[in-house]
């Protein structure tokens, strides 16, 4: 189960232009594969930018394939936090088992570049959507989409009954827990999803499902017992609906918070007839806010861990006040969900002790500067900034350059990354 090489490489054939943004206008009219012949540097960009780090991508991706293997159960990354083939490619070579996503659409993308087994961590009720989901499954793709209640198995029931013949549509039942997001509330109301699923003609139940970061957004003691009872839950309900329907089963949970958890409760029921799916997202490119600080994967507590491959670069367009300089990137640029950008270092000037970040504008943000004077942080310097959650940080650039190493003071720029949003 692997994506088409063809279609991911035929993406370095596309022309650069002012759609691109930040790219230098230099570049405009130049394919992406004519552009890195060149050794472009990072200085050659506009500001705002968005890049990625070389070497702690392919860190965070040798953690994740070498902690997912050690624990026994198959890695499904989610592809909605990039979005970008070229990254899911990577990701199936270092041993994925497949891509999750969130929506049909994303799957018709992932599909237009081959990739041959997706988890559609959602339901499947869209129509038109469902309607295409079913004639395009065969030999060379197999999806597993979910249903959280009887009403969403007849509407299934209903789209389908007129859509030409073909392999059944593969459903996950999904548990879930008060106070959660989706998911069935309690195992008996998962049992009769199950049910009505076996019953189905064009349907084949395929295992047991859920997302436990919603219960918790911390890794306190009460936020932790929160996930482990939900996963225990659904523990019970995988041998529950394995006793009543033999064959084989996926058990999928997982998000980037909390894998540990994952393992310690449900990896325990892989074997011959059953496959544990993790499916976390972040982990490739990691953060400097939200799942730094709760990923258990994390560097330097974890050695090897997981370290930050996202930063942005923005300039200082004005300095008002001795201790106020404003950037030229905001909300528009820079994800701003799961806490705001950290100043980090700086090129052309100096950064005051306790500076940080205290609000996004569309395009502006508000570094303050304690204790500062005017000329700590001149007019034109780029400062880097760490930032949170790469879910909403992808999805604002449709090309992110890589960088041979963030660190270094004008990097080379090796790669740009195509992302689909």
């Amino acid at each position: 189960m692997t994506i088409d090489n063809a279609v991911v490489d035929a993406l370095a054939n596309a022309t650069l232009g002012p759609h691109d943004k930040s790219v230098p206008p230099t570049a405009w009219g130049e394919t992406v594969r004519d552009f890195l012949v060149a050794e472009p540097r990072m200085g050659a960009f506009a500001t705002p930018l968005l890049t990625l780090d070389r070497g702690r991508l392919d860190s965070n991706l040798a953690v994740m394939a070498d902690w997912a293997a050690a624990a026994g159960v198959a890695l499904a990354p989610h592809g909605k936090t990039t979005m970008a083939p070229q990254l899911w490619r990577e990701q199936f070579d270092a041993g994925a088992w497949g891509i999750t996503l969130a929506t049909l659409w994303q799957v018709q993308v992932a599909r237009s570049v081959g990739v041959s087994r997706i988890m559609l961590a959602n339901t499947a009720i869209d129509p038109v959507g469902l309607r295409w989901l079913a004639g395009e499954l065969g030999p060379d793709f197999e999806c597993y989409c979910w249903a959280d209640s009887v009403a969403t198995v007849e509407s299934m029931n209903d789209i389908l009954r007129d859509a030409p013949a073909g392999p059944p549509v593969r459903v996950i039942v999904e548990l879930g827990a008060p106070g959660g997001r989706t998911g069935a509330r309690t195992r008996a109301e998962a049992h009769e999803i199950a049910k009505a699923v076996s019953a189905a003609e064009r349907l084949e139940l395929a295992g047991v499902g859920g997302y436990e970061g919603a219960l918790a957004h911390d890794r306190s003691a009460a936020g932790l017992d929160a996930v482990r009872d939900y996963l225990a839950d659904m523990a019970v309900l995988h041998v529950e609906l394995a006793d009543e329907y033999p064959g084989h089963a996926v058990v999928t949970a997982g998000g980037s918070a909390y894998p540990d958890l994952v393992v310690e409760q449900l990896a325990g029921l892989a074997d011959a007839s059953t496959t544990v799916v993790l499916r976390s997202g972040a982990y490739l490119v990691h953060d400097d806010g939200f799942y730094a600080g709760i990923s258990p994967l994390t560097a330097p507590a974890v050695e090897p861990g997981l370290r930050a491959a996202m930063h942005g670069w923005a300039r200082v367009v004005s300095r008002p006040e001795p201790e106020l300089a404003l950037l030229d990137g905001g909300k528009r640029d820079f994800p701003f969900d799961e806490g705001l950008p950290v100043p980090q270092q700086v090129f052309g000037g100096s950064l005051p002790a306790g500076s940080h970040v205290s609000a996004l504008n569309d395009q502006h943000t508000f570094l303050r500067l304690p204790g500062a004077s005017a000329s700590d942080l001149p007019v034109g310097s780029v400062v880097r900034l760490g930032l949170s959650h790469p879910c909403t940080a992808f999805d604002k650039w449709r090309l992110i350059p890589v960088l041979d190493d963030a660190d270094a003071a004008n990097p080379r720029v090796v790669d740009l990354v195509r992302t689909f949003f």
